[in-house]
């Protein structure tokens, strides 16, 4: 349902830097930023203050959804760059974001295993459970909890010798 407040800029005029940080959610001080980072274009200035195209709207929306997608800011002014200068450097950079994404999620499930697995270890003080002190010991040498996490199971690593402890619901 359209306000029925009046509109300091009619639809498709140019709005204040306060106007388009209300239509998107942005603070101002965050949209000055994008500007000097070069991911939004310098507005023009009318009496000094700035002035965007109601396009500019769209210009920040993309810029949040990449960086909903885990893009940095400095990805994001690579992939302007690119999209205007390197064909199919959007690709490579896509494709490296995925990779990034991948492992990140890795580490999480690796994480979120690792808790699962101390909630249900039936020592009270998990410290004092073999299988954690057996992932600890892997984190010393080195392992990330992704690889030292099958300590904390008992299990043994591929290709290791240390045994852990050999009933599978021990800690």
């Amino acid at each position: 349902m359209p306000s029925s407040a009046p509109e300091v800029n009619p639809p498709g005029g140019l709005l204040t830097i306060g106007e388009l940080a209300a239509r998107t959610g942005v603070a101002a001080s965050a949209l000055r930023y994008y500007e000097e980072l070069g991911l939004l274009p310098a507005p023009a200035r009318i009496s000094g203050q700035r002035r965007y195209p109601a396009s500019a709207a769209r210009l920040v929306a993309a810029i949040l959804l990449y960086s909903d997608a885990g893009f940095t800011l400095a990805e994001q002014k690579a992939m302007i760059a690119s999209g205007t200068s390197a064909p199919g450097e959007w690709s490579r950079l896509a494709r490296r974001k995925l990779a990034e994404l991948d492992e990140q999620i890795a580490r999480a499930q690796a994480a979120r295993d690792a808790i699962s697995h101390g909630l249900r270890c039936p020592h009270e003080d998990i410290t004092q459970c073999p299988n954690f002190n057996a992932g600890i010991t892997a984190r010393l040498a080195g392992q990330p909890l992704s690889r030292s996490h099958p300590q904390l199971h008992g299990q043994r690593q591929p290709g290791s010798r240390e045994g852990a402890s050999a009933n599978p619901r021990a800690g």
